[in-house]
């Protein structure tokens, strides 16, 4: 990883940026940061922030916090499983530098593991390349034994505590315009997010309730978009010399597009640590499928390594419970997990050969239920989640702006004499409360009405009215009773 391609990540720079600098320091000679700076496109300031947060590159075994025998077992497995021959295949595979490699390499062969072939061709710049000896290839086999992990080196469970308390959440503040722009498509109350900007930035736990389909999933989701700082997650740490995996590509978003190439050729290598990938501040959803064990450490028998927990994975960025209070864990289970991490911020956690050990537990966790919180949660436990928010019904203004937003984007205008066509069905004919999600919901049935006839969408009394029983059951009219919700019912109505 180079200067160039945290900059790229972070979006001080362009790729087109970083091209110009190279030509001008194949001219001038300097660092990459010295020559962007020099060519305008941002400030040393900027430059030194960038290079101050990344993870700087090991200079030696002990620079790694890994003990050298560890790293020797896991650069012979990398070598026996994928064929490598160089250092340079080496460094790329175990994302170390080249001098902690050739450390390595010389450890081997005084050990009569390796042995040098010469460079594959005559140029200058070929490498050597090496090959297995037998004794090296039994110490592969013996350290695959051990346990199959193949890939990047870990990091030490120091290095990750201290990573984690340096990215913390509450380092980012959200101001009132950057919640106000998440929110800028939604139809909420100014008191929401004047009471929900707070908890964001306090970075500790918010309740969301309320009845279904108003919009707590939406607020959720977006409370975990707004953040923006950039976070190193590291591919794998190592405990008691047992590997735990944290990033996962489906958690875990690059920030650095895996089609952008960055000029490296004739650069001075300002390396930063490859064990750490440059990220976007990770979001976990669950809803009713959570058990206590997706909270521990999973480990395969077979491979012999571990797979970090989903809150594990949500760390320095945003964990969120959907439907709380539906999982196949009880609420009083989960919320006995939950009750130190969230009023103490550490978690512990336990290797299957009984050592324990701890994290900082750094993330917004966020509860989202539309049962009763009093039933849920006890008053101990309720004290811990320090915002408390309730996403009730839309009234009748807030209703018609919500329906003419989605009406408009769906090329229909919605007008009060069908607004009127819809209250009396639901309020005034039975007894039902508006819903946030309601109107995305009757305009969706109203163009597939329409689509049907082979008509040009449009609203019409008939229309409405068809579309409204499909919202509930004949059983749940006049009782007040539960609708149903359908597609996206729990989202407020957002022009798309």
């Amino acid at each position: 990883m180079l200067i160039g391609d945290l900059l790229l990540a972070h979006g001080l720079v362009t790729a087109e940026d970083i091209e110009l600098a190279h030509h001008r320091q194949k001219e001038a000679g300097g660092r990459l940061g010295d020559n962007l700076v020099a060519l305008g496109v941002l400030t040393q300031d900027q430059v030194d922030k960038v290079i101050y947060e990344a993870p700087q590159a090991p200079k030696s075994i002990e620079d790694t916090g890994v003990p050298a025998s560890n790293l020797l077992r896991l650069l012979f497995k990398a070598i026996y499983t994928n064929s490598l021959e160089t250092a340079s295949e080496y460094a790329t595979n175990l994302k170390l530098p080249v001098p902690v490699i050739n450390r390595l390499i010389q450890e081997a062969a005084d050990r009569k593991f390796l042995e040098a072939l010469g460079s594959a061709d005559q140029s200058s710049f070929s490498e050597n390349r090496y090959v297995m000896t037998e004794a090296g290839r039994r110490f592969a086999v013996e350290s695959l034994q051990q346990n199959q992990y193949v890939g990047p080196a870990p990091v030490s469970l120091a290095q990750y505590q201290d990573r984690i308390l340096q990215q913390k959440i509450t380092n980012e503040l959200v101001k009132q315009e950057k919640i106000d722009k998440s929110f800028e498509n939604l139809v909420i109350s100014d008191e929401f997010i004047r009471r929900l900007g707070p908890g964001i930035n306090a970075g500790k736990s918010i309740l969301l309730y309320g009845p279904p389909g108003n919009g707590k999933t939406t607020v959720a989701e977006k409370v975990a978009d707004i953040f923006a700082n950039i976070v190193y997650i590291p591919y794998c740490f190592e405990v008691d010399g047992q590997i735990i995996k944290v990033f996962d590509p489906a958690i875990h978003k690059k920030v650095l597009p895996e089609d952008i190439k960055v000029p490296k050729s004739g650069l001075r290598r300002e390396e930063f640590d490859g064990r750490w990938v440059p990220c976007e501040r990770p979001v976990v959803i669950t809803g009713g499928e959570l058990t206590l064990e997706m909270l521990d450490l999973s480990f395969n028998a077979h491979a012999k390594y571990y797979e970090a927990p989903l809150h594990v994975k949500a760390l320095n960025g945003t964990f969120i419970i959907d439907d709380f209070g539906r999982q196949l864990v009880s609420p009083e289970e989960l919320l006995n997990r939950w009750i130190i991490p969230l009023e103490s911020r550490i978690d512990f956690l336990k290797l299957h050969t009984g050592k324990s050990f701890q994290l900082p537990f750094d993330e917004l966790v966020i509860f989202s239920t539309n049962l009763s919180p009093d039933d849920l949660m006890d008053p101990a436990f309720l004290r811990r989640i320090p915002y408390k928010l309730e996403t009730s019904g839309p009234d009748r203004e807030d209703y018609f702006k919500i329906f003419q937003i989605v009406a408009a984007s769906k090329g229909l205008e919605m007008t009060e004499e069908y607004l009127d066509i819809v209250i009396d069905e639901l309020q005034v004919k039975n007894s039902f409360d508006l819903a946030a999600y309601q109107p995305k919901f009757i305009i969706d049935q109203v163009i597939a009405a329409c689509k049907f006839k082979g008509e040009t969408p449009h609203f019409s009394d008939e229309l409405i009215r068809d579309a409204l029983k499909n919202l509930y059951t004949s059983d749940a009219k006049g009782s007040g009773g539960t609708m149903a919700k359908g597609v996206g019912a729990n989202k407020l109505a957002k022009a798309v």
